[in-house]
C-alpha cells in the first residue's frame, strides 16, 4: 500500500507545486517535533519529485554571533517564500521555545518575549498573504528510544545522532513541558498546530502529505502533453573523444 499511495500523493504534490507557481502563492510549512520523529524523512518524501526551484527546504545551522545579535525572527524572514514558492522548514523559529529554552541557550526574558511575540509574528505573515502550516510530529518515549538505538547501531544512520540528540535523552520531560507551554501560547485559531502521529513513519508520511494537499485548494494546471520543437539542423562535428578526460568506467 505504501509505495503506490506515496506515488499518487507525490503526483498530487507536483500539481500543487504548479498551482502555487501559476497563482503566485506563498506556502510556508514548518516541521517540528521530537528528535527522530520522522520530520526529515517526511520532508524528503514531499520534495523528492518536486522542482527545487519552487519547493525549497530550509534547515538552518546554529546562529552566528551576528545573527544572535539580530531581532530573533530576522534570520528566518530571509528564507520565507516569495510568490510562487513553497518553503519547508526543517525546524524553524520554534527552536527558541524548544532546544534553546530547555538547554539554556537563551535567557528567560528572551524565551518569554518569544512566546508573546510569535503569535503576532505569524498573524503578520498570514495577513501578508503567506499560507502558514505548522506540523508537530509526535512519538512516544519508547519509540524514540527504539529509533535512537537503531541509529547508534547502524553505521549508515549514526550521523543522524547529533550532540543535541544525545542531550535530549536527559531532558525528555523538560522537552514535554516546553512543548505544552509552546502549544498554550502558539496553537492559535489563525495558525493552529497540526499534530502528526509519527509512531509509524510510513503512515506519518502519507497522512502528513494528504493533509498538506488539503490545506491549499488547487487545480491541475499541468499540461497533458508537450510538443517538442524540432532540433537544430545537424552540421556539428564532435571533437575526438581521446581529447577529453573521462571518468573511469569502473561499473
Amino acid at each position: 500500500m505504501y509505495e503506490p499511495e506515496l506515488l499518487r500523493l507525490q503526483r498530487e504534490l507536483v500539481k500543487l507545486q504548479e498551482w502555487v507557481k501559476d497563482e503566485g502563492l506563498k506556502l510556508c510549512v514548518l516541521f517540528e517535533g521530537r528528535d527522530a520523529a520522522g520530520k526529515g524523512s517526511t520532508i524528503k518524501r514531499i520534495s523528492e519529485r518536486t522542482n527545487p526551484r519552487v519547493v525549497r527546504v530550509v534547515a538552518l545551522d546554529k546562529p552566528t554571533e551576528r545573527e544572535r545579535s539580530q531581532w530573533y525572527f530576522q534570520r528566518y524572514v530571509s528564507h520565507l517564500p516569495a510568490g510562487g514558492e513553497i518553503v519547508l522548514f526543517d525546524r524553524s523559529w520554534y527552536n527558541r521555545a524548544g532546544v534553546e529554552h530547555v538547554m539554556g541557550f537563551c535567557s528567560d526574558a528572551e524565551y518569554e518575549e518569544f512566546l508573546r511575540s510569535c503569535p503576532e509574528f505569524e498573524r503578520m505573515l498570514i495577513r501578508s498573504g503567506v499560507v502558514l502550516v505548522k506540523y508537530w510530529f509526535s512519538i512516544s518515549d519508547a519509540e524514540q528510544e527504539h529509533r535512537f538505538i537503531e541509529r547508534a547501531r547502524n553505521p549508515d544512520k549514526r550521523w543522524k545522532l547529533s550532540e543535541m540528540d544525545m542531550h535530549s535523552r536527559e531532558h525528555f520531560v523538560d522537552y514535554s513541558r516546553a512543548k505544552d507551554e509552546m502549544f498554550r501560547y502558539t496553537d492559535t485559531k489563525w495558525s493552529p498546530w497540526w499534530v502528526v502521529n509519527a509512531e509509524d513513519k510510513r503512515r506519518a508520511h502519507l497522512n502528513c502529505i494528504q493533509h498538506l494537499l488539503s490545506m491549499v485548494p488547487y487545480r491541475d494546471v499541468t499540461s497533458s502533453s508537450i510538443a517538442l520543437p524540432p532540433r537544430q539542423a545537424d552540421d556539428y562535428v564532435r571533437p575526438p573523444l581521446e581529447d577529453q578526460t573521462y571518468v573511469p568506467e569502473v561499473f
